[in-house]
């Protein structure tokens, strides 16, 4: 059965050819408009003031989406929206041409249809500001109607599937996006403020690298390789520091092949900056900075709801991992070194841990068991082990450890940051490390990168880095709790008909 096959599809198709019969356009593709529907309310907001309450004398065409149509007779009210606000106008009889209202009008215009009204303000008994018309022009017919506005579009499966009708039906979802948009726009002007250049390093990798994580794998039929989707653009970004640039970064989307849920999209995009002759330490200055920033410009006040937490983002706090694990996370001080009680530990609270992991990697095992979760108010945690930490620089007081943090809030991870590992023996000692653990059955150990070795090879200066997850970010300051609701269109599992043409339209 196709789309069109639907009865009330059909129904509107008709009218679409009803009014091409007429002689008018269904699409018609002149629209006048002369402002928006915020103008026009910010502009006659002054005629609730006056005695008429009405000026015949100012003139204005807007145009928009008809969300509402109460037929009163020889007078209507409609509410349409563009994408700045609502408006109600009053259409009557004797203000459009001979015929039009009873036979064009009434008859083949409705709910969903984009309209052009031009008229004079005035403002209804009621205290409502609204548009008097006395011109009317269809510019789009829609022949899909709209869900009936009782329940509007409440299915979280169809509005992310259907975003186009998310958006018509929420209006509330666009300024989740705008804020978006912002949030990006705002990151950009910090980081050029603070004299960083903006590049585009490759989107397509000859080796999946600068992170541990599997990825996806194209094909490049010219050259007959194989290709990976970038799981993260770190590797390219330091190179550009070697070759002479001091702060560089890149707002852009990386792919990982791994699985979906409330925080995590196959595709994401996030920001990764790498600053010359900085440490870590300098990172967790500049996020703070950044913080200020985007709140100031946002106006939010520094305490933020999240669900059912409050985020006090006016204190960032400090603490190394391991420290953590019994200051925060409540296990034993005595079991924080010892592999075989942390093997046993992690057991005794139902979680599955292999014995090949090393102490460094348990560690990270207990964080993520005992802690994260905990970490409500923004929480950098510093100093991680080692053997989870294959590209950042070894604490000089404690090899055993990196100059690394990672940024906390509201219990999720927002950001990763290290003291660059600049030494290339001991890059390609981790890197050879990393291939072990993958022939060892790691599927996201990091893979074996010699040109970036190389580069090392030939110098780079003392750096730190960082990358910020964006998304994740959104979700922080609009209050969402599932990514697919700050990704415009993220993605779905497919329906039966993608999977087979053959099949109906139900999912798998």
């Amino acid at each position: 059965m196709s789309f069109f096959d639907n009865k009330y599809i059909q129904q509107r198709i008709e009218k679409a050819d009803a009014l091409k019969a007429e002689g008018i356009n269904p699409y018609a593709n002149d629209s006048a408009r002369n402002t928006t529907i915020d103008k026009f309310l910010n502009v006659n907001s002054d005629l609730a003031h006056t005695e008429t309450k009405r000026d015949e004398n100012r003139r204005y065409c807007v145009a928009g989406r008809i969300k509402f149509f109460r037929v009163m007779g020889k007078a209507s009210f409609l509410k349409i929206e563009d994408e700045s606000a609502m408006l109600q106008v009053y259409v009557t009889r004797d203000n459009l041409p001979e015929g039009f209202y009873n036979n064009v009008f009434k008859k083949q215009i409705e709910v969903g249809d984009i309209i052009e009204v031009e008229g004079f303000p005035f403002v209804t008994n009621q205290g409502e500001l609204s548009l008097h018309v006395d011109g009317f022009k269809l510019l789009t017919k829609a022949i899909a109607p709209l869900p009936e506005k009782f329940h509007g579009l409440t299915d979280k499966e169809m509005r992310y599937r259907q975003r186009y009708l998310d958006l018509i039906m929420n209006s509330e979802v666009r300024k989740t996006f705008k804020i978006r948009s912002q949030i990006i726009s705002l990151t950009r002007r910090f980081f050029e403020d603070k004299g960083f250049l903006e590049v585009e390093t490759p989107m397509m990798h000859p080796i999946a690298g600068g992170a541990n994580a599997k990825p996806f794998v194209t094909h490049h039929n010219a050259l007959g390789v194989d290709r990976y989707l970038r799981i993260a653009p770190e590797l390219y970004l330091k190179r550009l520091i070697v070759g002479g640039f001091e702060a560089v970064f890149e707002i852009n989307r990386n792919f990982r092949n791994e699985g979906m849920d409330a925080t995590h999209n196959p595709e994401f995009t996030s920001i990764e900056f790498y600053w010359a002759f900085k440490t870590y330490k300098d990172l967790i200055a500049l996020t703070k900075e950044y913080f200020e920033y985007l709140f100031d410009h946002l106006k939010l006040p520094t305490q933020l709801p999240y669900g059912e937490m409050e985020v006090d983002f006016s204190k960032f706090t400090e603490i190394p991992l391991i420290e953590s694990l019994s200051a925060i996370g409540g296990v034993p001080e005595f079991i924080v070194h010892d592999k075989e009680k942390m093997l046993v530990y992690l057991r005794e609270n139902g979680f599955d841990v292999s014995d090949s992991l090393n102490v460094g990697q348990l560690q990270g095992e207990m964080f993520d068991a005992f802690v994260e979760e905990k970490l409500i108010n923004p929480t950098f945690i510093t100093m991680y082990p080692v053997e989870i930490s294959p590209l950042a620089r070894r604490n000089d007081a404690n090899p055993a450890l990196t100059d690394r943090f990672e940024l906390f809030i509201a219990g999720r991870e927002i950001a990763n940051a290290f003291s660059e590992l600049n030494d290339p023996i001991d890059q390609l000692g981790r890197f050879e490390g990393q291939l072990e653990a993958k022939a060892g059955g790691d599927e996201e150990a990091h893979e074996m990168d010699e040109d970036f070795v190389r580069a090392l090879s030939y110098g780079m200066a003392p750096t730190a880095g960082q990358g910020i997850g964006i998304d994740r970010l959104v979700m922080l300051l609009t209050n969402e709790h599932s990514i697919r609701d700050v990704l415009l269109f993220p993605a779905m599992k497919p329906l039966k008909n993608e999977l087979n043409p053959a099949d109906g339209d139900e999912e798998e």
